[in-house]
């Protein structure tokens, strides 16, 4: 028995570590993983982008679906594969949430789940609405605070929630396509470390099969806040193609020179 218990714990340490965001977004390229045969090789752990990002960090997972502004703290990285969680023009899910128009914004309050899209939101406020602000970390009940010249980032499922609850909604992927004429990369799959071309092969296989699985996807979502069919077809740009590569390089750049 005791040599069965070490031979499992074997398997278990040699098995990939993946970290997911668990955002609605990442509900397609889930339900492939889940359901590829790579799942039996794979630890898969799901939380919210900045945790995953550290993860990662910390070789605490080998893979990340990480938010893109990590990749300026990592010395050697590897973009594994042909998906990411992109926007081609509003993204929904990732805004600057206010009661006041940009320019009489004084605070913006940052959320604390993300680190692309507060940078993003640094880059958009210097360099497209060329406004000067204090920012401030925010902590868990922050949204609360949104209100008067105190403005918001929210991501994620919160954001969908939220999409009309206040005067103004500034999309951030729709501001960077305003600044830049580009999609924009919130997350892509990174590795810590490198790893053969099967893994890889198969590891986009199980993404592509589960964006071929989209209605399948949202029948079994019972979200009443968001059209889930437009979020996951028309707002997520899911293909990691070479607009939204020359997208990340760009941004990665504006990172390395302003933050």
């Amino acid at each position: 028995m005791a040599l069965f218990l070490f031979a499992a714990n074997l398997i278990e340490l040699n098995k990939i570590k993946i970290g997911a965001v668990s955002y609605l977004n990442t509900k397609p390229l889930l339900y492939g993983i889940k359901r590829s045969p790579i799942i039996k090789d794979i630890e898969l752990i799901e939380a919210y982008p900045s945790k995953i990002a550290q993860m990662l960090l910390d070789k605490e997972i080998d893979i990340g679906l990480v938010p893109v502004a990590v990749l300026t703290n990592m010395k050697n990285y590897y973009l594994i594969s042909d998906y990411c969680i992109g926007a081609n023009n509003d993204v929904a899910s990732v805004s600057l949430f206010s009661n006041v128009p940009i320019n009489e914004i004084e605070t913006v309050l940052l959320d604390y789940q993300s680190r692309t899209s507060v940078a993003l939101t640094k880059v958009l406020l210097k360099h497209y609405w060329k406004k000067q602000v204090k920012f401030i970390n925010a902590s868990e009940n922050y949204i609360d605070e949104i209100n008067g010249t105190t403005a918001g980032v929210i991501i994620g499922d919160r954001a969908l929630q939220h999409r009309n609850n206040y005067n103004y909604n500034y999309d951030l992927a729709n501001a960077w396509k305003s600044l830049t004429g580009l999609p924009f990369v919130f997350a892509t799959w990174v590795a810590n470390k490198p790893f053969d071309e099967d893994f890889i092969a198969q590891f986009n296989t199980a993404n592509k099969d589960g964006l071929e699985n989209i209605n399948t996807v949202v029948s079994e979502l019972n979200i009443e806040f968001y059209d889930m069919k437009k979020y996951f077809t028309e707002n997520i740009s899911y293909q990691f193609d070479e607009p939204k590569k020359k997208a990340l390089e760009l941004f990665l750049k504006f990172l390395n020179s302003d933050l």
